[in-house]
This record gives C-alpha cells, sequence and structure tokens, in this order.
C-alpha cells in the first residue's frame, strides 16, 4: 500500500500541472517553430558554438516531459547543425537520428519555447565537435523510438553527454528517457560525467552526481535534490525553485 500510494504520488505532481497549469497545444499542424534567439548569429560570431536545448514535448505529454536536442557551430562556419532524435522518423522507417543544417538551433519545439541549458564557446566548443560525429555514429537506436521509457531524444542526449565528457551536460530531470539502459547494462556515469547512476530499462533507479545532485527514477518520473545549485526537483515540474 505504501509503495503504490507513493507512486501515485509520484505521478499526481505532473497531472496537476496538466489540469491547473500549462496550457496545451491542439494541433500540430498550426504549432509554432519560430526562432527565440538563443544562439549566437554567425555572421557577428564567427567563433564555435555548442549548445544544448529542452523544450516542452507536444500536448499532453509536455506536462510530464521535455525533448531535448544540441546545435553546433565550428568556426568560421556561416550555419549551425542540430542533432537530435525525432520519433516519427523511426515510425516511417528511417533512422530516428536527425542531423540537418536547414533549421535553426534554437526554433520552439511545436509552439513551446526552448531553455538554454549548456552553452559552450570556442576551444571548449571546438573540442566537443571533434568528437560529436563518432558519438552521434554510436548511438544504439537509431531504428527504435519510444516516448516511455525510452529510448527516444533524451536517452539520444545523454548517449552524446556520456561519449563526449567535454560536453559536461546535465539534462533536466524532466527529461525522461535520459536514464533508460537496456537489459544487460545497470551502472554507467552520468550524462555529465561527474557521477554515476544505476537503472533498469529507465524505469527505476537512482543517480548521484556532483551536477546531477541526488536523483530517484520511479517509472520514468524524477525527484531529487540538486546541492550545487539548490533546489529540489520534482516529477513533471522539474527544479523548484527555477522549472525545467
Amino acid at each position: 500500500m505504501g509503495v503504490a500510494l507513493f507512486i501515485a504520488l509520484f505521478v499526481a505532481i505532473p497531472l496537476l500541472t496538466l489540469a491547473f497549469g500549462r496550457p496545451v497545444a491542439s494541433d500540430w499542424r498550426t504549432a509554432t517553430h519560430r526562432a527565440m534567439g538563443l544562439a549566437p548569429d554567425p555572421g557577428s560570431y564567427p567563433g564555435a558554438v555548442v549548445q544544448a536545448y529542452a523544450s516542452h514535448t507536444f500536448g499532453w505529454r509536455g506536462a510530464f516531459a521535455v525533448h531535448t536536442w544540441l546545435a553546433a557551430k565550428p568556426a568560421g562556419a556561416d550555419h549551425y547543425t542540430r542533432y537530435e532524435v525525432i520519433g516519427w522518423y523511426a515510425r516511417s522507417g528511417h533512422s530516428a537520428v536527425s542531423v540537418t543544417n536547414t533549421r535553426a538551433p534554437d526554433t520552439e519545439w511545436y509552439g513551446s519555447a526552448p531553455r538554454l541549458i549548456r552553452d559552450l564557446r570556442d576551444a571548449e566548443a571546438e573540442a566537443v565537435i571533434g568528437k560529436l560525429d563518432t558519438a552521434v555514429a554510436s548511438y544504439a537506436y537509431p531504428d527504435i523510438y519510444r516516448a516511455w521509457p525510452g529510448p527516444n531524444s533524451n536517452t539520444f542526449l545523454a548517449h552524446l553527454g556520456r561519449a563526449v565528457p567535454e560536453l559536461r551536460l546535465t539534462l533536466p530531470s524532466t527529461a525522461i528517457g535520459k536514464d533508460y539502459l537496456p537489459l544487460g547494462q545497470f551502472l554507467v556515469r552520468t550524462p555529465s560525467g561527474t557521477g554515476h547512476q544505476a537503472s533498469i530499462l529507465g524505469l527505476i533507479g537512482v543517480a548521484v552526481g556532483a551536477d546531477e545532485g541526488f536523483e530517484l527514477n520511479i517509472l520514468g518520473l524524477v525527484a531529487g535534490i540538486d546541492f550545487a545549485h539548490p533546489a529540489l526537483k520534482l516529477p513533471g515540474i522539474g527544479r523548484v525553485p527555477s522549472g525545467d
């Protein structure tokens, strides 16, 4: 009974957010994809840039989770390359991994404004860019996508964080799928590289790291404490204060 009540409380928080807080877009065909001006203009900033973004997922799922992606521009380049996993690509028989330079790096995700979660410049960015192609190619699930519990877009970003330690990527606690690990793989570094996590298929697990703090994952929903930048982490809400 106690376990069932605990799980119910985990799920209730994002459901209350959906019911009383966050508005939900109803039609993906009319949702906006406007660039938000968070990425430096290549014409005015010639240096290398690497940025990671998070935005609420479309529809009711946005009460529970965010979609994450990475954008990068080598020094002197006149455009960004955007790296992300998109579910309907896999469902249509293509690779879920999207690598494109035709989309702005900082667009809304179906009407939801992105939040910048990592911003590297110049030498730090170049160190990441030099390893990105290899890291993307080594992603284990290009043909598989599951919104829950993974693998999904957040599983992909977590993979990039582990494959490229220079990125030092701390994903939001609302990035459902970041903790997904295949059967047989139980203990790994956290995506930031500052700690370790144990997880069973992303359904239950725990993470401890200097950047992540302490996180408890139950059915993909995460609660925890950030000690470095004091805040609570609540399912669906993220950081309190300063939510995801």
